[in-house]
């Protein structure tokens, strides 16, 4: 899979952002109630590797499986199930670091609660993403492409953030 990319805050993430959301939205019409971008992307400033996180929350889980089907009819995604067992179906498209990962999930998925708080603290407090961006940094170098020591690495962190975030 190569190294793990982690580059400086590129300013057309949130337009890449917006043109999937709009893709999504003709896509997935009245299954989905909202699509939020979520992840290091969806911070002003923040390091990240440049693959778009999106949660598309759709309306009903009884809407579920026609949103999966739909979204897997695109030649542009990969179907990947749900890796965590978390009601996330996940889908990416690109590969390595670069191109989107598309999350569908139900209204109140505790994942992506926590996502929408994790987003959101960032976003309001610059020196924790400053230590976040200096954290993903140094584990995409130690870890010579190696996802898990990566995404591990980071799983301390993220919980802390969340639990202040969630007072």
């Amino acid at each position: 899979m190569g190294s793990i990319e982690v580059i400086d805050y590129d300013p057309d993430w949130p337009a890449l952002f917006a043109a999937e959301k709009a893709a999504l939205l003709s896509l997935l019409g009245e299954l989905v109630d909202d699509i939020h971008h979520v992840g290091s992307t969806s911070v002003v400033g923040l390091r990240a590797k440049p693959k778009i996180d999106i949660d598309a929350v759709i309306r009903d889980e009884g809407m579920m499986a026609e949103a999966v089907e739909r979204v897997k009819d695109l030649a542009k995604y990969t179907f990947h199930g749900t890796p965590y067992q978390d009601g996330m179906w996940t889908f990416t498209s690109g590969r390595g670091s670069r191109g989107n990962r598309l999350y569908l999930c139900g209204p109140n998925n505790a994942t992506h609660e926590k996502r929408i708080l994790f987003r959101d603290w960032l976003r309001s407090h610059p020196e924790d993403a400053a230590d976040y961006a200096a954290l993903k940094s140094r584990l995409a170098d130690e870890a010579n492409g190696d996802w898990t020591y990566y995404t591990s690495g980071k799983a301390a962190f993220v919980a802390r953030i969340v639990g202040m975030a969630s007072r």
